[in-house]
């Protein structure tokens, strides 16, 4: 009989901590699994899921206004955010009762409470209890940040933003990034009056320049006021909202603003240091390739680790430390050539490296087409989309796959797979076009746009 109570208790019950608690109960291990808030973690309960559905309800509009120029007697009246919301929430309670209802089946214990890290084999939990595991892993993820200032406090988050009671007339949205950028999408799409403000020079950084640049051209002419260079002095409660003071002296009043600022991982008070364990400069937890801390029992995997911050790969990464620690198969998540898609409107997918990276490892072709798709073409839309391929000059290999325009999440999936088998230019060339379609593009751009 084991000396301790669990052959593994993991705290945190996201996506990539029920992997790991399921995997690892189904090679054998008891497994015991703490999470202080709700089941599913920020992807199921604040994050993908409930924006993806946002996404969609923003997205009405415009098909209607389509519709009725394809001939369609349509009209879209007032969105009811109420109703909703109301759905919304339902969703989430039903993927969250279906998240605690897999990993129990499992096996596994589930408690409702917040627990920390005594030592390497022992957790303290919220609810006064001790219990003690062979091996703890860690998968917190991540927290959103905001930065102090005068009247900061007044921001929320896309923590909140899920759970605001009614819909703003006019939001501010402060970031550049992914989840900034398609927030700003999505209340405009609803129809609330967005202002989207980002220090930067350009919104989306590390994502390919042109793509980049295509999206916050795009987002500007469907009547975001979307500024760079541009930032909050400070917030204050007046009696129209909320005002905004810029760095410049610009001043607005909103009935919310959104900060999207960036993520940090959500390491604080949980332990950690006392335990021995090693954080990085934003508190994240140092990992080997297999996902082991410096505290030999001690793993984590997910956003807490900042390695890539995505949910499948937080599943990958906790299902091979399943496999390792407790299936007697050893292996790795791998982060190379990651497919990935930013649901700004009009969305991004991209995969493998941007133009800019791949020009620092070496000589490169570019080969990119910019165009108005059949179906919004004929329902008078100016919009382009954008398809663009980095080869490699000498071994012919696409480096890198970036597309803007609606489904480019669908497209680059499948692009991903191209890409991650090292297909090569003339392997795309070889592929027959699908006609008509906006993807057909990818398989027939012959000629260069430019060389580097």
């Amino acid at each position: 009989m084991s000396d301790f109570d669990f052959d593994l208790f993991v705290i945190g019950g996201g996506s990539g901590g029920v992997r790991a608690g399921r995997i690892a109960a189904t090679h054998g291990a008891k497994v015991g699994l703490a999470e202080e808030y709700r089941m599913g973690g920020t992807c199921v309960i604040r994050g993908c899921v409930p924006k993806k559905l946002m996404v969609y309800a923003s997205g009405y509009p415009g098909q209607v206004h389509d519709a009725a120029q394809y001939g369609w007697d349509a009209e879209i009246r007032g969105f009811d955010w109420t109703k909703f919301r109301g759905k919304l929430d339902a969703e989430l309670d039903r993927l969250e009762a279906a998240y605690r209802r897999n990993l129990g089946s499992s096996g596994a214990q589930i408690f409702d409470a917040r627990a920390t890290i005594k030592d390497p084999h022992t957790i303290t939990l919220s609810t006064g209890e001790t219990l003690t595991a062979k091996h703890i892993l860690v998968a917190t993820g991540g927290w959103p940040f905001v930065p102090e200032f005068p009247g900061s406090d007044l921001a929320i988050t896309s923590n909140e933003v899920f759970k605001l009671d009614a819909q703003p007339e006019r939001v501010l949205v402060v970031g550049g990034g992914y989840i900034a950028c398609e927030f700003a999408g999505i209340f405009h799409g609803l129809g609330t009056k967005v202002t989207q403000y980002y220090r930067g020079e350009q919104v989306l950084r590390g994502f390919d320049d042109e793509a980049r640049g295509h999206v916050a051209d795009a987002m500007r002419e469907r009547g975001i006021d979307l500024q760079v260079g541009q930032d909050v002095a400070s917030m204050e409660k007046v009696a129209g909202g909320i005002q905004v003071t810029a760095k410049n002296g610009d001043v607005i009043v909103v009935d919310q603003v959104l900060y999207a600022t960036g993520r940090n991982p959500n390491s604080t008070g949980l332990g950690l240091e006392e335990a021995g364990v090693s954080l990085g400069r934003k508190g994240e937890i140092l990992v080997d390739e297999y996902s082991q801390t410096n505290s030999p029992s001690i793993y984590a995997v997910g956003d807490v680790t900042d390695r890539v911050n995505l949910t499948p790969v937080a599943i990958r990464e906790g299902h091979a430390f399943a496999d390792t620690v407790f299936g007697g198969t050893p292996r790795t998540a791998d982060h190379e050539l990651i497919a990935s898609a930013v649901f700004t409107q009009p969305e991004m997918g991209t995969v493998g490296l941007s133009e800019e990276d791949a020009r620092e490892k070496g000589p490169i072709e570019v080969y990119s087409a910019s165009f108005r798709p059949m179906q919004s073409l004929f329902a008078g839309h100016e919009e382009k989309v954008l398809m663009k391929l980095v080869v490699a000059t000498d071994t012919r290999v696409v480096l890198g796959v970036h597309i803007v325009g609606e489904h480019a999440g669908e497209m680059i999936q499948m692009a991903g797979i191209a890409v991650k088998m090292g297909a090569t230019k003339e392997d795309f060339d070889r592929t027959v076009a699908v006609h008509p379609t906006m993807s057909e593009e990818l398989v027939t751009m012959k000629t260069p746009t430019r060389t580097a």
